[in-house]
């Protein structure tokens, strides 16, 4: 089984790009509240928690069209890696390959139909879904209990090394996608190929 991640490895950007995308859309005014929004109140963090709905995150922030602002957001300013569905395809015929992504459930939902992705997972593992977060142990527990694997059966690909040495812990396979320049000990990859390579050789 290959669990892999969204943000970082099949999406380029690794941070996203929404609180800076929240400031531009909004007056010089609103700076402190929205400040006080994301890094004392932390809705964001709620939102991938599956704690507020898109439409509540959203609306809270003032939004006055959520969806609007959800799509506009993830289709203009998030970026497909070009090299991923040649990827996907070829994997899934040796394995299977789930997601495992915090996320807006409703965001990731919208990504994985806009880009076609859905036929690549047989399984999506969303937090704001489960309502668990990587790097909490419990979401990697409660991967291994729905896909029904064991961890030695697993191989995690995730832009985050955090994440990396939990998924370690538990006896996964690991392979860090480096879009950060982060130092790994481990398996390491800087493309979809170098990926590919790498998890021939851990099959």
């Amino acid at each position: 089984m290959l669990l892999i991640d969204m943000y970082g490895v099949i999406i380029k950007e690794s941070k996203g790009y929404f609180i800076p995308y929240t400031f531009q859309h909004f007056p010089e005014a609103e700076y402190d509240r929205l400040t006080n929004a994301f890094k004392v109140e932390r809705v964001f963090s709620k939102a991938q928690k599956g704690e507020l709905s898109n439409q509540e995150f959203l609306s809270y922030l003032g939004y006055e069209n959520p969806g609007e602002a959800m799509e506009d957001y993830l289709i203009n300013f998030l970026t497909l890696d070009e090299q991923f569905s040649g990827f996907a395809s070829k994997v899934i015929r040796r394995m299977e390959m789930c997601l495992l992504s915090n996320d807006v459930l409703e965001w990731s939902e919208f990504l994985t139909e806009h880009h076609h992705m859905n036929p690549y997972f047989s399984h999506k593992i969303v937090s704001g879904e489960v309502r668990l977060r990587k790097p909490d142990k419990a979401i990697f527990e409660y991967a291994l209990e729905k896909l029904q694997y064991k961890p030695e059966d697993c191989i995690f690909v995730d832009n985050s090394v955090k994440n990396l040495r939990v998924a370690e812990e538990l006896g996964m396979q690991t392979i860090l996608f480096n879009r950060d320049g982060e130092e790994y000990e481990g398996n390491v990859v800087n493309d979809f190929v170098e990926l590919e390579a790498v998890i021939q050789k851990l099959l």
